[in-house]
This record gives structure tokens, sequence and C-alpha cells, in this order.
């Protein structure tokens, strides 16, 4: 079958997410057969590079060989099991892992399936442990403006994002949302940490004004994905790590996007070298393979819900596929791949060339910033340099870009009018070129009148 066939199919009975699907009557869905490494294959038999690693998912390359053979020996024992009662090797060994990769001090794992799933269970989490001290006033939760945590209610309440919440505002707990680092916004001559700890004193103050009834601070550690891939020194961190605990909050460390090597350390909070009193992880923990998240937090918390049953302070919390056995045997060969190679300094050789390529778009009229962080790369569009202007929504600039890259060959996915690379870590450096020049081409055509 061709693509067209099975694009005709497909808009016959799917719905796709963040999607206006009226717009696949003029621009058709690609039908995808099969992938290697950093390219995906149609069935017209057109290559694409997948430069945004599949929603940030992928790290190691379609259909990896050392994922493939780990998944395929565990089908032979155990798909799944009830993880009410019962465990298996691979949840075991993968939360052994975890707690030894993780900042010191995060000794319990909680699983989920999504990084949203993630994201609820720490609330929660926070939210009952107050609870269980006696505290019933912490019921509300401090975020950054501009901050992605998910779209299930709890996660996208904690969200600041408006294309994603405001639709569903009403339904929505109330949370305190304070103004962030984001350094985009800093002034002329001001350093990312000069500007990064100069907007704290706002989170000083909200600590100051609503500790007693706050359980969490909740952020994305140095890059706001969603909210157009903004960035922001580790020094913030570092202060909010104080913080919270003079005020008596919980850290929570969403690290569903940027962990796993992403920012040029295995977790993003490491170079704050602080420890949260939760970590959310998710997204690349399996490799891009199958739906897997984790929640690592402390024993201190963990042993606030230890007690007689009678008590009422357990964490009744479950998915159907908690600890999926398959998911969790994927997530074993991906921090294998991390243990037997030499990923993170590979990492930041491919992140300098990334900049190097990138450097080009500095002197382009219509791009404001071109920053970086790890493995993550923001082209800025903008109407005015000078002023920076946005363009306005409505033009859809980025989707120009998306459309035009693809008739190229590779994938791109700006958001809004920022354009980003966030490639597999396999790529190598024929692709980064191909992949830079193509956005180039593609922001040439996306902003001529």
């Amino acid at each position: 079958m061709t693509n067209q066939q099975y694009a005709g199919r497909d808009l016959s009975v799917l719905w796709h997410p963040c999607t206006q699907m009226k717009d696949h009557e003029s621009f058709p869905i690609i039908p995808i057969k099969s992938g290697q490494g950093v390219w995906l294959v149609d069935f017209d038999g057109n290559r694409y590079l997948d430069a945004i690693s599949s929603w940030w998912v992928n790290l190691f390359g379609h259909a990896n060989p050392t994922i493939n053979a780990a998944l395929k020996d565990q089908l032979d024992n155990l798909e799944h099991v009830i993880f009410a009662g019962f465990s298996h090797e691979p949840a075991i060994k993968l939360a052994e892992q975890l707690v030894n990769i993780t900042p010191e001090g995060l000794s319990r794992v909680f699983y989920a399936e999504i990084g949203s799933a993630a994201v609820e269970v720490a609330l929660k989490m926070s939210f009952h442990y107050w609870r269980n001290l006696g505290k019933a006033r912490k019921t509300k939760f401090i975020t950054l403006e501009n901050s992605y945590h998910g779209e299930t209610l709890g996660a996208l309440a904690v969200g600041n994002v408006s294309l994603y919440k405001e639709t569903y505002e009403p339904l929505l707990m109330e949370t305190i949302s304070v103004p962030g680092p984001d350094c985009y916004n800093r002034e002329a001559g001001e350093s990312w940490s000069e500007y990064s700890a100069r907007r704290f004193a706002l989170m000083e103050s909200a600590l100051q004004r609503h500790a007693d009834e706050v359980c969490a601070v909740i952020v994305e550690p140095l890059v706001q994905c969603a909210g157009g891939m903004r960035m922001y020194d580790p020094i913030y961190l570092q202060l909010l790590r104080k913080a919270c605990d003079r005020y008596g909050v919980h850290l929570i460390a969403d690290e569903i996007a940027v962990g796993f090597g992403r920012t040029g350390t295995m977790f993003a909070c490491e170079q704050a070298e602080i420890r949260p009193d939760f970590m959310c992880l998710s997204k690349g923990l399996t490799g891009g393979y199958l739906p897997l998240s984790a929640v690592l937090t402390t024993d201190k918390l963990y042993q606030s819900f230890y007690d007689e049953y009678q008590t009422l302070k357990s964490f009744l919390h479950s998915h159907s596929y908690t600890g999926n056995a398959l998911a969790c045997r994927a997530a074993l060969a991906t921090l294998g791949i991390f243990q037997h190679n030499d990923v993170i300094n590979q990492n930041r050789r491919l992140a300098a060339r990334m900049a190097k390529l990138s450097e080009r778009f500095n002197s382009h009229p219509n791009v404001a910033e071109v920053r970086q962080c790890g493995m993550i790369v923001a082209i800025e569009l903008v109407k005015n340099k000078q002023t920076r202007e946005p363009y306005p929504w409505q033009e859809r600039r980025g989707l120009l870009v998306y459309h035009y890259a693809l008739s190229k060959g590779v994938l791109l996915r700006p958001l809004g009018n920022v354009v980003y690379f966030m490639p597999p870590y396999v790529i190598n450096e024929d692709e980064l070129q191909l992949m830079v020049d193509v956005a180039w081409n593609g922001i040439q055509y996306a902003v001529q009148d």
C-alpha cells in the first residue's frame, strides 16, 4: 500500500495528538513503515531524519539492536504481571540502577507509565506526606511561568503554557505561578547566571508569603522544553534548593524531557549539584521504545507512609501497567548503553559540533537568539531582530519550516516560532550538517513575505 492509501485509512478512524485535524485536508499524514538509526522511512520509500527524537524520547536510534535483543529475550519470559503484591527482576534491577545513578539520597522508586502520570504521583505524594504529618493546610504548589509538566489535569494545573492550559482552566486546581528565570529576557550585557540569580528574588518572595500552604515547588531543570526551549542557569536551582529547605517545602524536579544526557550531564540537576525531593523521569528512560515513567524520592518521604493499614497512610495510587516487565527491560538495555559506552562525553563532542554548525543562525535577520543546553539547540524566529517583535502566532511561520523540512527529508517540529534540534545521540556529522542546512533553508522559506 502507498502513503496515500494509509493516510486515507488513518483519517477515517484516528484523532492525532496536538493537531488541528483539519490541517490534514491540505497536508497529508505521513505513515511510517520502518526506522533505522536516525532515519524514518514511509511507505513510498521517502526517508526523514528524525531531528527531534520522535518527541524527545529516542536516545539511541530507531530499531536499536541492543534494545531489540533485550525485548526479544524478555518476551519469552514475562510480558507483564500485576505490580501490587508481585514483582519481577527487570523492575527490581531497574530501580536499583536508577537509585545508583540519580543524586544521592533518592532511594525509593515508584513506577508509572508516562511523564504526566509521574508528575501526578509526585504531586500526590508531596501533598499526602504533609497530610500524614498533620500539616493539612499545605495543599498548593508553586510553578514557574511558561512551564509545562504534562496534560493530565494535575500536571496541566502546575504548568503555565496557555496554549495547553487555558481551555481547561475551570477544571484545574489553583496554583501559585512565579515569573521564571528564562534567560531570553535578560538585559543586554547580563550573564545567564546574573539574570537567573536576580529572578530568584521573585520565587523567594512567593515562598515567604505562601510556605505554610505550599506542598512543593515544581520545575523543569535548566530547560523549559514545551515552553519554547527556554533556558536558564543552574544557579537558580541551587538557590531554590536552599530556599525550599529553609521554608519547609518540597522540590520536584521534572526531568522527564531533560534527563538521560540531554543537557550535557546524565541529569540536569547534576549541574547545580542538588538533590530534589522528587525526581520525575520518563521519555528517554526506555530509549523511545515503550511508555514507562518513574518517580524517585527519599527514604524520609517513604517512611511517612509506612504504618499500620488502619492509619490510612498508604499511598493508594495505581496504574494497571505499573512496572511493566517489557518496558523495564527496555529501560535496562538503555541504561546498559550508557554504562558500556562513553555516551555523555560523546554527546559533549556532538553538542560542540551542533554549536559550531548553528553559529550561522546568529547572523540571520529574523533570528533573535540561538541558545543551547547540551544536546538541545533552539533558534528563536522573530519579525524584528532589533526589537524582538515576534511574528503573529496566526501566521504559523514555524509550520512553514516544518513543511519545508519534510519535503527535504528532515523531521523538524518547531514549537510555535522556535526551531529546535534534539536529535538521537547516534547522529553523525553528515546528518548533523544536513539537519542544520535544511533548517536554515526552511527558515529562509518561512520568513519570506
